[in-house]
């Protein structure tokens, strides 16, 4: 295992001195260096119990999300239902007029885009522009299939970016709203967000955070979404990230759950429906290219981190990763 960094204040959330680096943390560690992690960082009840960064690695050093920043909007949703903005069963043709002419798009919801069963084609790789996105044929019905990718995602940024602008909420766009409803009040700051050439905030990838301050989005999540004793987003609309569809269980509102069985994150082995009797069952994920990972499990007080460079983590002769793998001491020493 290489050189490590290991501290143990995490901002606000923590206020103990660094814990020791045995058991379940030096497994979680050792098992993540061994495939180019940088980043670990567990949270039990806001402290942190492992925190350690290797390889380039350090608290204040961002790093790129990947499909992790696909998450982000579901919180915007849910946000976005306690203004008023949206619900998530209205059409997506309500605010697109450009999908109004076409049977199929017409009847599109918010929530069958976000949960990717809405038929529109996806592609993995670099995303198109919005009107790209608004623009990509459909090859399914309406829920009918799960197909993962990130056209979903860049036309939701689209019904954003145009309900922001009907309102006048004086938000620039997405980005902006989501910074001020979100991340400011839950104290987390991205280190960048990466646009398309036209400046639209990239929302199927493109945030780049620190372990610690991803970590902070993850313990507003553990919160209910509550900060201050305050709801910052619809209660029902927040759950509803956390409902998988009857096409994939284990995806919600941008939000995978594992615990339940049925498709995994893309990139991972199968193990987790084989494991999935043994996950608690309100762990959820947000999942990202080169085994970027926030897991969020409740029941257990857990906020956990781990990130990695992609390319290093794609390298050839990297050992193949195992969310259960990694997991499984975490939950073993803390759940």
């Amino acid at each position: 295992m290489g050189p490590v960094l290991f501290v143990g204040l995490l901002g606000l959330l923590v206020g103990l001195a660094a814990p020791a680096l045995a058991g379940p943390c030096e497994a979680a560690l050792a098992y993540s260096d061994m495939r180019a992690g940088v980043s670990v960082l567990v949270l039990k009840d806001g402290k942190a119990v492992c925190e350690a960064y290797t390889a380039g690695g350090g608290p204040k050093q961002g790093w790129e999300l990947w499909s992790g920043t696909k998450s982000f909007s579901g919180l915007i949703a849910a946000a976005a239902v306690q203004d008023g903005l949206l619900s998530l069963d209205e059409k997506v043709s309500d605010t697109i007029p450009e999908w109004r002419g076409d049977p199929q798009r017409a009847g599109v919801t918010i929530r069958q885009l976000l949960n990717l069963t809405s038929g529109l084609a996806t592609t993995i790789g670099r995303p198109p522009a919005y009107a790209g996105a608004i623009a990509s044929p459909f090859t399914a019905g309406p829920g009918t299939r799960f197909q993962y990718g990130a056209e979903p995602f860049q036309v939701f940024g689209a019904v954003m970016n145009r309900k922001l602008a009907a309102a006048k909420t004086g938000d620039a766009d997405v980005l902006a709203y989501l910074t001020r409803r979100i991340l400011g009040p839950a104290g987390a700051t991205p280190t960048g967000w990466r646009r398309t050439a036209a400046g639209e905030p990239l929302m199927p990838q493109g945030s780049i955070f620190t372990a610690r301050e991803w970590a902070r989005v993850g313990e507003f999540v553990r919160a209910g979404g509550v900060v201050d004793g305050r709801p910052l987003v619809d209660p029902a609309a927040f759950r509803a990230q956390f409902t998988g569809s009857k096409i994939n269980p284990a995806y919600g509102v941008s939000w995978w759950l594992p615990g339940v069985g049925g498709y995994g994150p893309r990139g991972t082995t199968s193990d987790f429906s084989v494991h999935a009797a043994e996950l608690p069952k309100d762990l959820v994920i947000a999942a990202g290219a080169g085994y970027q990972r926030l897991y969020v499990i409740p029941s257990c007080g857990l906020t956990i981190v781990r990130q990695a460079p992609i390319l290093m983590s794609q390298r050839a002769g990297t050992p193949a990763w195992s969310d259960f793998a990694f997991l499984a001491p975490i939950l073993k020493g803390w759940c």
